[in-house]
């Protein structure tokens, strides 16, 4: 018996159309892989959140039961795949399940086992590892793609950090990061003992931190996928990071843009080429499959710095698997599943990277992750539901209809709004309230946020409303959750 090879991008598309196990993506929410149930057959989304209420037909969220006290994204996982509606959901559509996950653990791994799946992501405690950002450093200097000057140490006090920044000669204008961790919350900078004391406790006793020199830099993303053939190379994206109007978080990321433009062709290429070379390291560390790298540019010498590596999809995932190049080709995430599948295939890599590295093969888009900024905490009585929405003429941003897909967004004076946030939650400052999806810029040459951008995000959060809590309700039990959802 033969076994037949897939020899072009039609050949592995028609065999994700024609797929009969059933592959499900389980999460909080689905944003991340937003429309990939379009490209693969029998692709469902089980969720926390129903984002749609109930209105999308490839979303299942079952209802809520009681819990403990969510403390990661790999927490609502594991609850979800305990969930007696959700073993049912999976047994009744029956065939051998794989399952995909922005973020699990051991325990998902042994879970998903139990209900007769198989993870398509490399195993957990490898990813745990890679996450690392002090190995991130080791696997970008074994590939030849360097981070900014910096140096690995533990840190005891304020006097040891100088004489390892002294040692080191990175000066002591410094940015901190400890090894795991969202950088809007475990990124910290660091000019005077003043900074050192406020941060301290999430310092000191921490391990092996990862000191750099501060560069006055711009933040952008790439995602690649390592596969058996090679490693496949998305779009260089901008990162909108900080915007006082979208997180309370100094350094925390709130969104993406995707255009052909923002960044010189000699920086586009550059990136390409050491997301090349990372991923060609990681297939030699033994991951394959979806990956993120985040490359900081130094606005004064155009120098490109490795950031940090997400080994998994991230929240620019769906800007890089809905980009013009997706839908010309096949999204990058389809390579993921292809990969896992075991299914033979043969793809000339360098010729798909440099198709993709086509400025025509990108549209411009941008998305902003948008939380309640305020220092007050109530509970939400109104949210803006998912769906299409219009600016008006005098700037006022109405709905106008229901849909799940961005791409019904003809225009830039439209967005898709996919809605966190539901009525009956508390709404805490850092707390998610949704995602806004627009054609176009969201920010300026300069890199600040427009004032289309502006519009937009003041139309949606004047549609949340809110009342105050019971008087027994407030307090330190309402602490805001320390992990992001997507």
């Amino acid at each position: 018996m033969t076994t037949t090879v897939l020899k072009n991008i039609s050949e592995i598309r028609r065999f994700f159309h024609r797929n009969e196990d059933p592959v499900y993506f389980i999460s909080a929410t689905n944003f991340n892989l937003l429309g990939l149930d379009e490209w693969v057959k029998n692709f469902k989304y089980i969720c926390y959140i129903d984002c749609y209420g109930g209105k999308h037909p490839n979303v299942f969220c079952p209802s809520e039961q009681p819990h403990a006290e969510f403390q990661s994204i790999e927490d609502i996982n594991n609850y979800l795949l305990q969930h007696k509606e959700v073993i049912d959901y999976i047994k009744r559509r029956g065939g051998k399940p794989k399952f995909v996950f922005l973020m699990f653990d051991e325990e998902t791994e042994r879970l998903s086992k139990e209900l007769g799946a198989d993870v398509w992501f490399p195993k957990a405690k490898l990813r745990q590892s890679m996450d690392n950002k002090i190995e991130t450093v080791r696997i970008g200097n074994k590939a030849g793609v360097p981070s900014v000057p910096n140096t690995l140490a533990e840190v005891k006090s304020y006097e040891d950090l100088r004489k390892t920044c002294e040692k080191a000669g990175i000066g002591h204008d410094l940015v901190l990061q400890s090894a795991y961790g969202d950088s809007g919350h475990t990124t910290f900078f660091i000019k005077s003992e003043e900074d050192f004391r406020r941060h301290e406790h999430e310092i000191v006793g921490e391990g092996e931190i990862k000191i750099m020199k501060r560069i006055d830099c711009r933040g952008s993303a790439i995602e690649a996928c390592a596969t058996s053939q090679g490693t496949i190379v998305g779009p260089l994206m901008t990162e909108l990071v900080g915007f006082k109007d979208l997180t309370p978080y100094r350094g925390g990321w709130c969104g993406n843009e995707i255009l052909a433009t923002a960044f010189p062709p000699k920086v586009r290429q550059q990136a390409r080429d050491m997301t090349f070379k990372f991923g060609e390291q990681l297939r030699k560390e033994g991951y394959r499959g979806y990956f993120e790298l985040d490359f900081l540019i130094d606005k004064k010498t155009g120098d490109l710095w490795l950031g940090e590596l997400n080994p998994r999809i991230t929240g620019c995932s769906s800007m890089t698997n809905h980009a013009a190049f997706a839908h010309a080709d096949a999204p990058l995430f389809l390579f993921h599943l292809l990969e896992f599948s075991r299914k033979k295939f043969k793809l000339d890599v360098d010729e798909l990277n440099s198709r993709w590295a086509n400025p025509d093969m990108i549209d411009s888009w941008s998305q902003m992750v948008i939380k309640h900024t305020a220092d007050t905490v109530d509970i939400c009585t109104e949210a803006p539901e998912t769906g299409i929405y219009k600016m008006l003429e005098d700037g006022r941003v109405v709905y106008d209809r229901f849909d799940y897909h961005r791409r019904a967004v003809e225009s830039e004076n439209e967005a898709f709004f996919l809605r966190i946030l539901q009525p009956g939650d508390y709404r805490y400052e850092g707390a998610d309230i949704g995602i806004l999806v627009t054609r176009g810029r969201s920010m300026t040459k300069a890199f600040q946020l427009n004032d289309r951008a502006a519009k937009w995000i003041h139309g949606i959060k004047q549609s949340v409303a809110g009342k105050p809590l019971p008087v027994a309700a407030a307090g330190p039990a309402l602490a805001e959750p320390a992990f992001k959802i997507m």
